[in-house]
């Protein structure tokens, strides 16, 4: 299945071109608060199998008309993959990788959705795109090995993970509000048997600056579970992004940024660099 959230928080099918609305087969799908319906969905099912959606009789919105959202707004815990690809590593000039530095948090403040901007904090520093397959956490995971790994695996989704190349450390360079655009939706584990070989792109401005198979992680998925799970304990709807591969470079104002990865889906953004500031008028900054 592909779920979508769309149109202020309700959950869609997603169904060749069209939507198919199924918020009300969720428990608490209504209740107040901004975790959404999806992340309820994933939490029901946690522990069973996922209940099959009655479609039977039920409109359909067409895709077209929808307004799409981040399929979870607010995840538990985004979890990042430093240096996961040996061509950044090269590209970069890092003599680490994931293995040597472990992974990262960043702030699930951060999230948007499709169609939204990235708002370019400073004017003179860069800020650049990493895009990235993410992984949705279906179910509990504590020092989980690789062979059970895509067991606790809920599905897939495209993720940029928006870093601004500045000396602070990486959990505060790639958390800025709208540094994690993320969806169009959410691709169920079933329907991609083997994450570790598929093909992603991510354009910027027209042009393509990435282009990869997820062949070429360091950790491929599996690994990067079960070191997560090592070391922090994953819950249902929490986020891994799997690391980006060579090509990342500076966003400006008015650039859309697009990216595509097999079997998941297609993600677009803008970016907005009109409200960017001197790096130097940063609060906090030394001598202020």
């Amino acid at each position: 299945m592909r779920l979508a959230l769309f149109d202020k928080g309700r959950l869609g099918l997603v169904d060749g071109d069209d939507l198919i609305d199924v918020t009300d087969q969720v428990a608490g799908a209504d209740t107040p608060g901004t975790v959404g319906p999806l992340q309820r969905y994933i939490e029901t099912t946690a522990e069973g199998e996922a209940f099959p959606f009655d479609l039977a009789g039920r409109p359909r919105i067409p895709l077209a008309e929808a307004v799409l959202e981040a399929p979870l707004p607010r995840p538990g815990k985004i979890i990042g993959a430093p240096v996961n690809y040996l061509d950044h590593k090269a590209e970069m000039e890092y003599t680490t990788s994931v293995a040597d530095l472990g992974v990262f948090l960043k702030a699930n403040s951060s999230v948007i959705g499709p169609g939204e901007d990235i708002l370019l904090p400073y004017s003179d520093k860069r800020t650049d795109q990493e895009g990235e397959l993410g992984v949705v956490i279906g179910r509990t995971a504590s020092h989980v090995s690789a062979d059970d790994a895509l067991d606790h695996v809920f599905g897939y989704t495209c993720v940029l993970d928006i870093t601004v190349r500045s000396g602070e450390d990486r959990s505060t360079r790639k958390s800025f509000d709208t540094f994690t655009p993320l969806g169009p939706w959410i691709v169920t584990a079933d329907e991609i048997p083997d994450p570790d070989t598929l093909d992603l792109r991510c354009d910027v401005g027209g042009t393509t600056r990435q282009r990869t198979n997820t062949a070429g992680l360091i950790f491929g998925v599996r690994e990067l579970i079960a070191y997560t799970s090592s070391v922090m304990t994953l819950h249902p709807g929490d986020v891994i992004a799997t690391g980006t591969p060579a090509g990342v470079g500076p966003l400006t104002h008015g650039e859309r940024v697009v990216l595509e990865i097999e079997k998941v889906g297609r993600l677009e953004v803008g970016v907005d660099g009109r409200r960017a500031t001197p790096y130097a008028q940063r609060p906090g900054r030394r001598g202020h």
